[in-house]
């Protein structure tokens, strides 16, 4: 019988080492396409090949790095199916999560929000507006006071924040992103159902098609 009540090990250097992959993938540091050696990444860890060897096989297991035989291993990149399939995810939790915030104290959520969008408003790079976009949809679902929905929202964190820096340069000017999350915002705030519904759909729509824009796919 399994021990599951047992001495807790410390991290492995493998989990360490997948992490800060898994980090360098969410920030764009290592971009989507890159091939990824283990002798340089060891290199650079300061580690031996096994631990980065492991680490690399857990993200691939993640779906984050991809392994082509007799090419080698590289960062996924995100197809037009598997960008649609990622915010019809999104769009699931974040629908309820507004329903959920509209049930209770509205007002008080919808001034975070607007707070987390006067950040983005005044933010000095791209870099710093893709994460407070990130802030804005996490407090989102935090707001809505449901653990599942905070859970389930950050299984797909790392894909989401590749996806929110990709768009940052897919805007002609930072007032419409600005805009968009402002206009939710308030529509939260208002407490008004149907039309913070419809801004989430138009907002996860409009994601969905600069991205698929950018893939150059029509």
């Amino acid at each position: 019988m399994t021990d599951f009540i047992a001495p807790v090990e410390q991290e492995s250097t493998a989990s360490i080492v997948a992490d800060k992959l898994r980090q360098a993938i969410a920030y764009g540091e290592v971009v989507p396409g890159t091939q990824l050696g283990e002798a340089e990444l060891a290199r650079k860890f300061g580690v031996s090949r096994g631990p980065v060897r492991e680490g690399m096989q857990r993200l691939a297991q993640e779906g984050l790095l991809i392994a082509i035989r007799n090419r080698g291993v590289f960062v996924n990149t995100m197809d037009v199916d598997e960008i649609r399939d990622m915010y019809v995810a999104r769009e699931a939790i974040e629908r309820t999560a507004s329903r959920r915030i509209l049930e209770g104290d509205h007002l008080a959520a919808g001034e975070a929000l607007l707070e987390v969008v006067d950040e983005m408003a005044t933010a000095g790079d791209l870099d710093e507006v893709s994460e407070a976009d990130m802030r804005f949809h996490e407090l989102l679902v935090e707001l809505a006071g449901s653990p599942r929905l905070s859970r389930m929202h950050q299984t797909f964190l790392v894909e989401t924040r590749m996806c929110v820096h990709a768009l940052a340069d897919t805007y002609d000017a930072l007032s419409d992103r600005v805009s968009e999350h402002r206009a939710l915002a308030c529509s939260i705030r208002s407490g008004d159902e149907a039309l913070t519904d419809k801004l989430m759909l138009e907002h996860m729509q409009d994601a969905v098609e600069r991205l698929i824009a950018r893939l150059g796919v029509g």
